[in-house]
């Protein structure tokens, strides 16, 4: 029996407004206007009233506790981040078992001795800074990192002296989404900084306005150079990398989320040059990878959807003079990098990750074996090294980093990880199924080998569908957990992500954007007309983008699933472009402003497709406080309007974690918070007990 239905417990009311918008000739009525002033005492007493609603609920439910427990039994393991070699030392992020936010360390070639550089637990007594980038000097001797407080994509730049392990006095403010890119003699680094926002919008304001800047060690930021700016395209992003030989400073500008970006390239010899523009115009993407001599190596999908590698000499600009160097082939390319004289190119092949080594001549020199059916989403390595280094996961295996010698061939495990669990005993299997328009959508299903499938088989259906992003077989610690007691995970690579390249993102972005709803929704009817699952057994879950996927679905088609979980999603497709980055998603949802794509958002808003007088799924709705990517009164809103409408017994709920942000960052305790209340939730409102064996 749901326990949900013994309570007489009722959601916190929520004042309801007047304020209405007309937008392209349509009234649109806006009764939680309020709930976007998201630091005014009344919200804060509105959303502790909710999380009390909430916890409340959650535990009432007798196998909570147990289940809490074995979360935290299962997230019993050492994380370890991608490496980034400089001189004869490597860097890298640590987290150990028992520690709350991972330290970031370092180690010299062949010596297994751990030097740990920072441990921000020290930095906060409740854990709620992160250590969010770094990058090293060229010869290690300097390393810039940028730390994130509650969550926030803001971050506090830092420089730590590693002979000395002494912290210097400098420190760079409102800076997210770069890297450092350090000159040769080490006496600075180049960065994207952006203007600060209005001191009482930080986690609101939009952001525009960022330029490429020069820092000097020992100055203060006050003085950094502009280098780069783009003051008339406020919505413009730079990135600058120093190309390997200090020469050029290679310059990537793109708009927010648009997958087309610019390139040029300044001479660091001549500064007063004008940039050398190889891609002057925003037609496809273009990321470097490295360069010999003047010619500079890009991974592109210019002329080829899944993309391929072409070589550009600085002598010889134009693109009738472009080299093809890898060519396309049948797997989409999602990652590349340049090490010693080879392209390490990890590329997916019907969604699932393969690693191919090429030389210069674009030949396949030799293809990595990986450890099972998983992802490789990123690559790295020294430009003038050897090793590659691989960050290989899959649906039953957390993260971890492979070791491969280019010279050797050999493959080995960057740090050994011992498990509190046997990944043997699961299995993930892949499927095709149709969506409605005829289209083949991959899924991937998984669960433990012991699990009997089912119509009684609880079953979370997981998807993202956008911003050319693939889902492929991947770890998640609340997946790993759902398929531990019991529950039958599976993931659709829908449309407007990028398991098939360009095109299969497009088929998913702006005007194409119900296909992604519909290839969801079709996975769901696949899942229960196979006869794995079941509707009274069945939760749809997505988080930010996959957010609006699981809201969109459940307004659509309320009575195909047992319960849903949007977490940190866009929900209000009428208004997202107007706080932090949203209007850099533009790209993949078309503009609420533009008349053309007012009605198709406003077709799928969730907000706005509430209707009164329908019995919705139980429904847990998460967000955070400091979530300054996908701004919380999204979340805010739909939850007061759903909990408004409901009819029946089903609860809808509103969870909002304190001092976090979109995901990045978040102390272990409260990633295992919020893990355990959405199962409970979950397996609650499925009316399945989990197992604990």
């Amino acid at each position: 029996m749901n326990p949900f239905t013994n309570t007489t417990s009722q959601p916190p009311g929520t004042r309801r407004g007047k304020h209405v918008d007309h937008l392209h000739k349509v009234v649109v009525p806006d009764p939680y206007r309020w709930l976007e002033d998201v630091d005014s005492p009344d919200i804060k007493t509105w959303i502790r009233a909710q999380n009390e609603h909430t916890q409340s609920m959650l535990t009432s439910v007798s196998f909570g506790k147990k289940l809490r427990e074995r979360v935290e039994a299962l997230s019993s393991y050492e994380i370890v981040g991608m490496p980034k070699g400089a001189g004869n030392r490597l860097f890298f992020t640590l987290q150990m078992p028992e520690a709350k936010q991972p330290s970031l360390v370092w180690t010299e070639h062949g010596d297994d001795e751990i030097h740990c550089l920072l441990d921000p637990e020290t930095l906060a007594t409740d854990a709620t800074v992160s250590v969010m980038v770094f990058d090293p000097s060229p010869s290690g001797r300097y390393l810039a990192y940028g730390l994130s407080e509650a969550g926030s994509d803001w971050q506090k730049w830092y420089v730590m002296d590693v002979d000395t392990g002494q912290r210097l006095d400098d420190e760079l403010d409102w800076i997210r989404f770069t890297i450092a890119s350090w000159r040769e003699d080490e006496s600075g680094f180049f960065y994207s900084g952006s203007e600060p926002p209005p001191a009482e919008e930080v986690y609101k304001a939009p952001v525009t306005k960022c330029s490429i800047r020069f820092h000097r060690l020992g100055d203060a930021q006050a003085n950094d150079a502009i280098i780069y700016d783009r003051q008339d395209e406020p919505e413009w992003i730079s990135y600058g990398r120093v190309a390997s030989d200090d020469r050029y400073l290679v310059i990537t500008t793109r708009r927010g989320t648009y997958s087309q970006n610019r390139v040029c390239v300044l001479d660091l010899e001549n500064p007063g040059d004008d940039p050398i523009e190889l891609v002057p115009e925003f037609e496809s993407s273009f990321i470097y990878l490295g360069a010999c001599g003047d010619r500079f190596f890009f991974w592109t999908n210019s002329e080829a959807p899944f993309g391929r590698i072409v070589g550009i000499d600085l002598n010889e600009p134009e693109r009738v003079n472009w080299q093809e160097v890898v060519a396309e082939s049948d797997g989409v390319i999602t990652w590349a990098a340049y090490i010693s004289g080879f392209f390490v190119v990890t590329a997916l092949f019907d969604a699932e990750s393969r690693v191919l080594v090429y030389d210069l001549d674009g030949a396949v020199d030799h293809e990595i074996e990986l450890p099972g059916r998983g992802t490789v989403p990123f690559v790295d390595g020294r430009v003038e090294g050897s090793i590659a280094y691989l960050w290989y996961n899959d649906a039953s295996h957390p993260a971890f980093i492979l070791r491969h010698d280019l010279c050797s061939r050999q493959t080995i495990p960057f740090r050994e990880q011992a498990l509190p669990y046997d990944p043997a005993l699961f299995v993930t299997e892949q499927y095709v199924y149709e969506s409605a328009d005829g289209t083949k959508v991959p899924i991937f299903v998984s669960r433990k080998k012991s699990t009997v499938v089912g119509p009684n088989t609880p079953t979370c259906l997981y998807g993202y569908g956008g911003f050319n992003i693939p889902v492929s077989p991947g770890f998640r610690l609340d997946h790993l957990a759902w398929m531990d007691m019991g529950g039958q995970l599976a993931v659709a690579c829908i449309r407007g992500g990028g398991e098939y390249g360009h095109e299969w993102h497009q088929a998913g972005a702006c005007e194409n954007r119900r296909n992604v709803f519909t290839d969801f929704i079709a996975a769901a009817e696949w899942l229960i007309d196979t006869k794995r699952t079941s509707t009274p057994k069945l939760v749809i879950h997505g988080r930010s983008n996959g957010g609006l996927l699981v809201g969109a679905c459940m307004t659509k088609r309320p009575d195909l699933y047992g319960a849903c979980l949007p977490a940190v999603g866009v929900l209000d497709m009428l208004r997202f472009h107007k706080f932090t980055v949203g209007a850099f998603w533009v790209s993949d949802y078309g503009s609420p402003d533009d008349p053309a794509m007012f009605p198709i958002l406003m077709s799928y808003s969730p907000l706005h497709n509430v209707e009164k007088g329908t019995a919705y799924p139980p429904t847990l709705v998460t967000t955070a406080d400091h979530d300054d990517r996908v701004f919380p009164a999204h979340s805010f809103k739909f939850a007061a309007t759903l909990q408004h409408e409901q009819v029946g017994d089903n609860p809808i709920l509103l969870r909002v974690e304190k001092r976090a942000g979109h995901g990045m960052g978040k102390p272990k305790g409260k990633l295992l918070d919020e893990i355990a209340d959405n199962w409970i939730f979950a397996f609650a409102a499925l009316e399945s007990e989990p197992k604990f064996n």
